[in-house]
């Protein structure tokens, strides 16, 4: 199969007139549209831009069902048909604070789904219990800890091979859990925490490159305390992912921390769904989900938040793109087959119209 387009955005640069050869669903190649001949069997999409599809490491739950309320393939496969109508091929689904149960069946869930034959569920975001309490936000505090080795070991070994990111305060995790967590390839990510400029940026030198909802449930930046936002803003070598709503963060602080950061700001949706079971009940406020009175996910896609990078943040059209695919895929080490479309990669797809509507998906 030869997708045609006006515009085909390789994730590193846009190309126009151009054509993309799929085999087997991996990309072939990515050549101009004059050298297309009449044998070859070729789908025009016409005036349109071709461009990755999307990566959302962050969601709660799709559909009327929450992970973990719901901890089953069936809501595994909500989330990723949710992510992939708003252009996001692949995703994490994710657990917050809860009790090892509950986690461990949400494990199961990712399993299940995989055995199931499905596709697009990439892992687990674990985000907590190993969190800074002073840092909530919307999770329930019975159930924070600071772990032992021993404790972190028996989620670890649960989840080994599912679990592919963990939320964790660096302030409340020894350097051994930490150290521990990332020899199971796991990605740590810091998040609702409390640390102090100097805390953070220790932690960022020690090995910790990624930061959990820029802004949102962590120290923030104070001329004389700049805090974790701070250490994030200073530290070259860590990326950080936002919540691009407009109520997680104002448009105007993302257009800071934009020039601040470049490449290294990406975007997850955070997204929630109703629900009325369970501890986290969420309610649809508007374009927003607040659990228990405090602002707990969003109602985002990830072509939403392409949107409104590029209207709302003044964003060009290649750098939103970029922090909804590529960016994300780096953050997962996974930037050798997804994010970008060049030879090798999967061919997951966005199509998009010059009103920057999402009119088609392709999935391989």
């Amino acid at each position: 199969m030869i997708y045609k387009a006006a515009k085909v955005f390789t994730g590193y640069e846009m190309l126009h007139n151009h054509a993309v050869a799929v085999s087997n669903g991996v990309i072939e190649s990515v050549f101009p549209a004059a050298e297309l001949s009449n044998t070859m069997d070729v789908t025009d999409l016409g005036d349109v831009m071709i461009a990755p599809a999307y990566i959302d490491i962050q969601l709660y739950g799709a559909h009327g069902r929450l992970l973990a309320v719901y901890p089953d393939a069936a809501t595994v496969k909500a989330i990723v048909h949710y992510c992939t109508a708003g252009g996001a091929t692949h995703c994490i689904p994710t657990v917050a604070t809860n009790t090892y149960e509950t986690i461990f069946q949400c494990i199961d869930a990712v399993k299940s789904y995989w055995q199931q034959g499905g596709k697009g569920a990439l892992g687990l975001h674990v985000e907590g219990p190993w969190i800074n309490p002073s840092k909530r936000g919307a999770h329930r505090e019975e159930w924070i800890f600071s772990p032992t080795v021993e404790q972190a070991k028996e989620l670890l070994e649960y989840g080994k091979d599912v679990i592919k990111i963990i939320t964790i305060a660096p302030e409340c995790c020894s350097q051994e859990v930490i150290n521990l967590i990332q020899s199971y390839n796991i990605v740590v990510s810091a998040g609702h925490t409390n640390a102090t400029y100097e805390q953070a940026t220790d932690a960022f030198d020690k090995g910790i490159h990624t930061a959990t909802h820029l802004y949102n449930a962590m120290s923030g930046l104070q001329h004389r305390a700049p805090g974790m936002v701070g250490a994030i803003f200073n530290h070259s070598a860590v990326r950080c992912s936002l919540v691009p709503d407009g109520h997680h963060v104002d448009f105007a602080a993302i257009r800071i921390a934009k020039k601040i950061m470049g490449e290294r700001l990406f975007a997850i949706t955070d997204a929630v769904t109703e629900t009325t079971e369970g501890y986290y009940k969420h309610t649809l406020e508007t374009d927003k989900y607040t659990s228990n009175g405090i602002l707990s996910g969003s109602a985002l896609t990830m072509h939403k938040c392409f949107t409104n990078f590029v209207r709302h943040c003044g964003i060009d059209t290649e750098e939103a793109l970029r922090m909804c695919s590529l960016y994300p895929a780096i953050v997962m080490h996974l930037e050798q087959e997804l994010g970008a479309i060049k030879e090798n990669h999967k061919a997951d797809f966005v199509v998009i119209n010059n009103d920057f509507e999402l009119v088609k998906v392709i999935v391989s």
